[in-house]
């Protein structure tokens, strides 16, 4: 029975990493357009309890991409240098939205296993009451 709630412990820690990341997708689709933003990188890592690992994963702090941001041109913007550019952001829409269907697709898959360590757990109940 325990390893059923570890499955299911360790099925919840991954929907809850991967909420997280997607709640970094959106905010970095949002800012798409915000001057001088950086993008919102999500970090997973191992979750160890007494030396030893515990098969959950966590989110670490939050990274932000210092690739180099986009220059725009356009000299009627109140940021704009003497050159008529301004810096954008290094969001790219199409790698926002691979990583957002990646982590949807991921934490399908780990919401699929909670379930069916869920009803496991409940068929295990209803043969030790019999």
């Amino acid at each position: 029975m325990s390893d059923l709630l570890k499955t299911m412990a360790v099925s919840a820690s991954g929907m809850q990493a991967q909420a997280t990341r997607l709640r970094h997708t959106s905010e970095n689709i949002a800012n798409t357009d915000t001057p001088g933003y950086h993008r919102k990188l999500t970090v997973f890592e191992a979750y160890v309890e007494e030396g030893e690992s515990a098969g959950e994963v966590r989110t670490g702090p939050v990274k932000l991409d210092m690739s180099p941001l986009a220059r725009i041109y356009d000299p009627a913007n109140p940021l704009a240098d003497a050159t008529g550019h301004y810096d954008g952001s290094n969001v790219d829409l199409v790698v926002e939205i691979a990583d957002a269907r990646e982590a949807q697709r991921s934490y399908e898959a780990n919401l699929r296993m909670f379930d069916q360590a869920r009803k496991m757990t409940q068929n295990l109940i209803e043969l030790l009451r019999r």
